[in-house]
């Protein structure tokens, strides 16, 4: 049994990625993709074989075929149409950030348990081999208790016309890209930071963050990351225990073509005595679609829930207010 899917936006993440992504997923189909110019969804329909292209979100959401719609719509507008598409008897996967509000998260929630539609909010990573090896390994007695993690992830990103750099819209680097090293500490914390403390830098014109560094208190440590717009592509995600340290070297964009690598130690070693731990090949928007997917079918819990998503917000939302007071700031819902 399959899925049926619609996409609700004509978005370069959905066409590069999260299509071609699914399209290779045991237990989804895409069917449908909806633009609000006809000709863009015409073409990308065409260039990757889906059947139906509409030229507007409302005639997607009223094609009775379609189970599910996969939203990669500016962040803006997340909220907004997850609760029409529920609204219309669809399970939802959006992108993150899912909201930029707690209580937007809590009205999604609300129409969530009155419609009984699955949503979930599209952290991919939470689905990849990777990190579910990492979590594993962190958790063994060899790797101790955990005590450090340490993130980076940037990109370089000066376009005008690029959402990622419109206030207006939720653009900027802590929606964008901080959110991957707040998701991921707490996932493998397996716990929520206290508080968090942060120093922002905004751009002079786009009024979006490019330059953010951020403290988080755990209750069994402390994590630590560097998110930024505009400088050179990186990434890394370093846990320390009190026996081994851990790290994944793409955790964000893993590949999908060769495999994604953990590097693992007891001691200072220079990186090539290592132990190396490769993960199968695989493609983590494969894996997140059919785990979705498959929750429909099988009506059990969704990778992501919107319960996880209000916990992630309120830490998001944290490092904001921190910036902004120059102090500590309690994460709170």
């Amino acid at each position: 049994m399959k899925i049926n899917w619609g996409i609700i936006g004509d978005a370069r993440i959905a066409r590069n990625f999260v299509i071609p992504g699914m399209q290779a997923g045991k237990y989804s189909k895409i069917v449908a993709i909806a633009s609000r110019n006809i000709l863009k969804a015409e073409k990308t329909a065409d260039n990757m074989g889906i059947e139906k292209a509409y030229g507007s979100y409302e005639d997607l959401l009223a094609d009775k075929s379609i189970d599910a719609v996969y939203i990669p719509l500016p962040n803006h507008l997340h909220v907004e149409w997850s609760i029409k598409a529920m609204e219309a008897g669809k399970h939802v996967l959006c992108e993150k950030p899912f909201a930029l509000s707690i209580d937007d998260v809590e009205k999604a929630i609300k129409v969530r348990d009155r419609t009984g539609k699955k949503i979930s909010e599209a952290f991919m990573v939470r689905s990849n081999l990777q990190w579910l090896k990492a979590k594993e390994l962190i958790k063994k007695d060899e790797f101790g208790k955990l005590r450090a993690v340490q993130g980076f992830f940037s990109y370089n990103n000066t376009d005008p016309d690029n959402i990622r750099n419109s206030a207006e819209m939720g653009g900027g680097g802590i929606w964008d890209i901080g959110c991957y090293p707040v998701n991921t500490s707490r996932f493998i914390f397996d716990e929520e930071p206290l508080r968090v403390v942060s120093s922002i830098e905004y751009d002079p014109v786009f009024k979006v963050d490019r330059l953010a560094s951020v403290l988080m208190e755990y209750p069994g440590g402390q994590a630590q990351f560097i998110s930024s717009t505009q400088i050179t592509p990186f990434q890394r995600m370093l846990f320390v225990g009190t026996k081994e340290h851990l790290e994944v070297e793409i955790p964000f964009n893993a590949p999908d073509k060769v495999s994604a690598r953990i590097f693992i130690s007891d001691n200072f070693t220079r990186a090539e005595e290592r132990e190396l731990i490769e993960l199968p090949v695989c493609n983590q928007y494969t894996l997140q679609g059919d785990a979705f997917s498959k929750a429909i079918i099988e009506n059990t819990e969704v990778p992501v829930t919107l319960e996880d998503t209000l916990k992630n917000s309120a830490v998001l939302l944290a490092i904001f207010r921190s910036a902004q007071t120059g102090r500590w700031e309690n994460v709170s819902i």
